[in-house]
This record gives C-alpha cells, sequence and structure tokens, in this order.
C-alpha cells in the first residue's frame, strides 16, 4: 500500500494527468511528474499550475518533482499512472530503461496502441516484464475538467488483486472522489475503448442535425454493439450496465468535454477529418481507436455498424451525411 512518504510516477501531462495529479497531491502522496514540455514544466515548477491544461487547477508543487527525463521520474517508485493518449505511448516510454516489474503501473489510458492493436495492460507485460497482477486500471465517467472543479465523480479500481484495489481506492479517495471496484480489467479497457469510436458517432450525428430522439436510440445501440463485441471477443461475463463502462459511454457520448464528441461534431458539421484534428487542441483517442478496433482478432465476427459507419468516415472518405442516413436503417 502506498503511503504519504513514497512516491508515485505520473507519466503525461494533459488534462487527465493533470487531474491525477491534483487528486494524488491532495492526498499527501510525492509526485514524481514526467513532463517533456517546457512551458507546462516551468509553469508546475514555479507557480504550480499547468499553463496548457486545467490552467484554473493549484496543484501542490511542494509535492511535486517535475522531470523531462522518464528514468529519474520512475525511481525510485512505488507506482506508475500512465496517462498519457495511447498514440503516443511507445515513443514516450522508449527511452525507459528502469524496470518496471516491481510497481504497480496503474493505467489511466483509454486506448489502444496503434499498428499492434492491442490493448495497454497487454502491451506493458509483454514489452516491461510486469505480471498483469501488478497492473491495474484507473477508469470512470470522469472528465478532468470536473474533477478539476471538485464536482463529484466516481472512478473505478480495476485489478484481480483486492489488495491493489484498495491501494488504488487509497490514493484516489477524495471528498468529491468515490472509487468503486472491479477484477473485470478485459471488459473495462475494452469498454474504454469503444466509448471514445461511439462518442465520435454521437457528434457526428449531432452535426448533421439530428435530434436528442435519434441521439437516445444512436446511444442504445451503442451499447448493444459494445455487449455484442464482448459477445466474441472474450469467454469472460463482462458488466456493461457497470459506471465504468455505460456511465463512461454515456458521459463520453452527451458531455460538450468530451474531445471525441467534438471531433465528431466538426465533421458532421463539414470539416474534414484533417482539419478536424488540426482544430482539437487535445487528442481524440477514438481517431486511432477506431482503426485498431477494426483489426483486432475478434473484430472480423462481431456486427458492428456503428463503428463501422465512423471507420468508414476517418479513413476512407466517405460522406458522414450518407453514411449516417444508411445507419438509420439499420438501428433498432
Amino acid at each position: 500500500m502506498i503511503g504519504t512518504e513514497e512516491k508515485c510516477a505520473v507519466i503525461g501531462y494533459g488534462s487527465w494527468a493533470t487531474a491525477i495529479v491534483k487528486i494524488l497531491t491532495e492526498n499527501g502522496i510525492h509526485i514524481n511528474w514526467h513532463i517533456l514540455n517546457d512551458d507546462i514544466l516551468a509553469s508546475v515548477e514555479s507557480e504550480g499550475r499547468n499553463c496548457k491544461y486545467l490552467r484554473e487547477v493549484d496543484l501542490d508543487n511542494t509535492l511535486i518533482k517535475v522531470s523531462r527525463d522518464i528514468n529519474e521520474v520512475v525511481r525510485d517508485t512505488t507506482s506508475v499512472v500512465l496517462a498519457m493518449p495511447s498514440a503516443f505511448m511507445k515513443d514516450v516510454l522508449k527511452p525507459l530503461i528502469e524496470p518496471l516489474h516491481d510497481k504497480l503501473v496503474i493505467s489511466a489510458v483509454k486506448g489502444i496502441i496503434p499498428e499492434q492493436y492491442i490493448t495497454i495492460t497487454e502491451y506493458i507485460t509483454s514489452q516491461y516484464a510486469v505480471d498483469e497482477q501488478h497492473i491495474a486500471l484507473i477508469t470512470g465517467p470522469s472528465h478532468a475538467e470536473e474533477v478539476g472543479m471538485g464536482r463529484l465523480s466516481y472512478l473505478t479500481a480495476v485489478s484481480k488483486d483486492t489488495e491493489i484495489q484498495q491501494t488504488i481506492i487509497n490514493m484516489f479517495s477524495r471528498p468529491y472522489i468515490r472509487v468503486s471496484t472491479s477484477e473485470d480489467v478485459e471488459g473495462v479497457e475494452y469498454g474504454a475503448i469503444m466509448k471514445n469510436i461511439y462518442a465520435i458517432a454521437v457528434g457526428m450525428a449531432s452535426g448533421l442535425g439530428y435530434g436528442d430522439n435519434f441521439l437516445a436510440v444512436l446511444i442504445a445501440n451503442c451499447a448493444a454493439e459494445m455487449n455484442r463485441f464482448f459477445g466474441v471477443c472474450s469467454e469472460n461475463k463482462h458488466n456493461t450496465f457497470a459506471s465504468a463502462c455505460l456511465g463512461d459511454l454515456l458521459v463520453t457520448c452527451y458531455s460538450t468535454y468530451s474531445r471525441n464528441r467534438r471531433f465528431g461534431l466538426l465533421i458532421g458539421r463539414g470539416c474534414t477529418v484533417r482539419s478536424a484534428m488540426n482544430e482539437m487542441t487535445m487528442v481524440a483517442e477514438g481517431y486511432y481507436a477506431t482503426k485498431c478496433l477494426r483489426h483486432t482478432k475478434a473484430r472480423k465476427d462481431a456486427d458492428m455498424p456503428i463503428a463501422d459507419m465512423v471507420y468508414e468516415v476517418l479513413y476512407n472518405g466517405a460522406s458522414a451525411r450518407r453514411t449516417m442516413a444508411a445507419l438509420t436503417k439499420k438501428l433498432i
């Protein structure tokens, strides 16, 4: 169990990483923070603020040591939180030679490794010799912006080990953060990947002028599609109605804070995929997840017309208006 005298490494410096640092330091945990942006590094060090993400959030920089050197950050820590976009993970971790096998690795990443088409936990276990019992997830329907404002939010500590679950509860619980537990690492991880794809679809529909009645049907079908995927990709039972899955799907599809929904919204309003990406200030994980999901070994056996529609628009240049119109005939 991590104590306030021990150190936790945080890899990543976007909105969610910043919110995580806020939570952990409020609990008195010392943080080694890996920041590659010089302006952000300087502002955290001197002002206790991230000058680019969650700029209004005050951070206790007496508990924070920042560095560009990932080995310095990971060294002498008991736990490592991964909180960068999945598309950049391989490059960010590439210089790492410090071992991870003796640490608790907690993934806060809701994505998949591009080109390899594997999950974050699969990548960490295979690349860094970390036993799967020492990898956990922290996830849930919690946008970083609301966590930064101290609004009531719910997270889920996902691990097959009850002691690790309790460690994560101790690390992340706050008066405004309630932490539940789950053992369903596979289901929760894939749910977090797919909900970003579906948020793009919902954003497209909204941008095209479809109303609330249709959006409700679309999201209900997204949940059913997710359930069908689980049915063919795993022999294990997955609770798609848990807040870590269904709740995360709903908030990502409906919230104005959702970057994936905004990405789809821009495309629905007529932006090209490239121009929509250029207009985004943060990474829309669903863009990469859409291609990766298409190539997972179980994908070919699952009926997923919504994910197919998003793929056609993002990667084959299909018309958002025409593909969405065709999709409406397939929903129930």
